[in-house]
């Protein structure tokens, strides 16, 4: 509780793979990162994701959801392919004008590292020169402040294109007022609510229980979910 959803990532995937150093999950790009979540999340819980949201215009409630299916149907979730920890960031070549750029992926390790930024500016040119590995001009080295805005706006695209499922979106059409808006989903937040909700739910069944018929915490996890539910019922809780 309390860390930042790059922490609250590294540590379910910390969990998973106990075998992997930080360092190689924090290598992870964000688009492996928030797949691998995603395939966790269904054997987790569901393939069915389910939220509130509510209208920015008339502010009405309505529910959404969507299944990790869907996004596999449009090629936004690859299959799952783990483990992936020691897969290292691919690099891409871009070619426009004269210049070759090559760029990486974004990783957590990068987004740890502009976190303590206060200003969103010095953390999005802190965060490009993290990708862009190599850029030339006609085969001359240059730095990266020497390429031009639209090439910049380029390779900011394709970063956002080749990681989708990072940068996730859904487009909601309001059934009261039939206002239209984009709604960000996080696999990360998303995810780590629903396991935070399901650990309260745990504590609460283990004191009832414990507190009924005296059996240990260990005991109490031991049991299967239905078994645990049966004794539940018995007592009315």
């Amino acid at each position: 509780m309390g860390r930042t959803p790059v922490e609250q990532a590294l540590i379910i995937l910390g969990l998973v793979f106990p075998q992997a150093a930080r360092e190689s999950l924090t290598r992870l790009t964000v688009a492996q990162r928030d797949a691998a979540l995603f395939h966790l999340r269904e054997l987790t819980f569901s393939t069915l994701f389910k939220g509130l949201a509510q209208c920015p215009a008339c502010y009405e409630r309505l529910e959404l959801a969507f299944s990790s299916d869907d996004l596999r149907a449009m090629d936004l979730l690859p299959d799952p392919d783990l483990p992936l920890y020691d897969t290292p960031a691919a690099v891409t070549q871009f070619r426009a004008k004269g210049y070759e750029v090559g760029f990486r992926l974004p990783t957590s390790a990068d987004l740890l590292q502009i976190a303590r930024l206060a200003d969103a500016g010095r953390a999005h040119q802190h965060l490009l020169e993290a990708c862009i590995v190599s850029a030339r001009h006609r085969k001359q080295i240059v730095s990266i402040t020497e390429l031009p805005p639209a090439v910049i706006q380029n390779i900011v695209e394709q970063i956002g294109q080749a990681a989708a499922i990072a940068n996730l979106t859904i487009s909601a059409t309001c059934p009261a007022c039939s206002h239209q808006w984009e709604i960000v989903f996080d696999i990360v937040s998303y995810f780590w609510s629903e396991i935070n909700t399901w650990a309260m739910r745990m504590l609460r069944e283990i004191h009832v229980l414990a507190s009924t018929y005296g059996w240990s915490e260990a005991e109490i996890l031991a049991m299967s979910a239905w078994r645990r539910q049966r004794y539940l019922e018995l007592i009315g809780a």
